[in-house]
């Protein structure tokens, strides 16, 4: 993945391979109702409010820092898994536009599920369908199988069979969801994306998609994905929303797996990274040059603050000395944080 260039290395773009863009502007959110004590209550207390609470241009702003923060990380590639019951139709054009203005890829899905009633799974479905039929790129979402019913876990799958695409979707995360391994069973196929599996019970067809961080501050245990990838299958590392810094995330997906094992390697981690490339093979011909060199597993468990000093993306510069060359980093940031101010004053009114 690395090779050398001046005084730093050079690899492909990092690839994110399941990220929740909205997420940019809970900083500082409003504090829940009242302290969640299980997994299921920081879905209800913190998550499914904030989502909520967004409408297309807090969608918009969240989006391009999302975008600018994984690319000053460089992270040129992320998949995302989007939900804002208020505001569906579009939603997924306004961060594809977003990203693609800072310089970074994007493979979008809407979640889609029943939480919302009919309605909202059906404008899920709906706006899967409109972005992927316009020529967006994209999966087809889905939130997790205990917040669907059998009726919308089935349009889900013949959606994506109809589009000739995959589905993106968190399976087993929390204990609650321990179901989803039966239900997914003769429903996933290969190119599915199942995040998180850390409750999973059985071996599904698809790509794991390992979150160490999120599961560790969701406190949902650790779900040994080696054994995932020892029986197989692909596993790649994902943040679940938590920025985009991926060797950051291969340092801490490395740490989780090293408190499992005391004979884990930092190469398997990095193999979680590298094979994000499976899912975007044009992250791969990204051009990153890094504050570091060698690019290497061992070195990068134990060395903080690599950056990127130069990224170049399909032949264009997009990040140089200066920073970001498509847009003011300043200004995306201050807008940003105008556009949080917004979103949690409208979370802070929501029963």
């Amino acid at each position: 993945m690395s090779g050398a260039s001046g005084t730093g290395a050079v690899t492909g773009g990092m690839v994110c391979g399941h990220h929740h863009l909205y997420s940019a502007l809970a900083r500082g959110m409003p504090a829940p109702p009242r302290t969640p004590k299980s997994f299921l209550e920081v879905l209800e207390l913190v998550w499914w409010r904030l989502d909520r609470a967004l409408d297309l241009d807090t969608i918009r702003h969240s989006a391009r820092l999302g975008a600018l923060e994984a690319l000053e990380a460089g992270t040129t590639a992320i998949i995302d898994h989007h939900s804002s019951p208020s505001a569906i139709e579009g939603s997924l054009d306004v961060i594809a536009d977003a990203c693609a203005e800072v310089g970074v890829r994007v493979v979008c899905a809407y979640e889609v599920t029943d939480r919302n009633g009919p309605d909202g799974a059906a404008a899920g479905l709906a706006e899967n369908e409109r972005f992927i039929r316009s020529g967006g790129r994209g999966l087809v979402g889905a939130h997790a199988a205990f917040t669907l019913s059998d009726a919308t876990l089935d349009a889900v799958c013949g959606l994506a069979t109809d589009l000739g695409v995959g589905v993106h979707i968190h399976v087993a995360e929390g204990e609650i969801d321990v179901p989803a391994g039966e239900r997914l069973a003769g429903r996933a196929q290969d190119d599915w994306l199942l995040a998180h599996a850390v409750h999973l019970d059985r071996q599904l067809p698809g790509t794991v998609l390992h979150n160490a961080r999120s599961n560790l501050n969701n406190a949902v245990g650790y779900g040994r994905p080696a054994r995932w990838a020892e029986a197989g299958q692909r596993v790649v590392l994902g943040t679940d929303g938590i920025g985009a810094d991926m060797v950051e995330e291969a340092r801490v997906a490395f740490v989780a797996h090293r408190a499992d094992d005391l004979t884990a390697s930092p190469d398997v981690a990095w193999s979680w990274l590298e094979a994000g490339y499976d899912l975007v093979p044009e992250a791969r011909d990204d051009q990153v040059t890094w504050t570091y060199s060698p690019m290497d597993p061992w070195h990068l468990a134990y060395t903080p603050g690599v950056r990127p000093t130069e990224i170049v993306v399909d032949g264009a510069v997009v990040l140089d000395a200066n920073g970001p060359t498509r847009v003011d980093a300043a200004e995306v940031r201050a807008h940003a944080a105008e556009a949080a101010s917004r979103l949690h004053a409208r979370l802070a009114d929501l029963p």
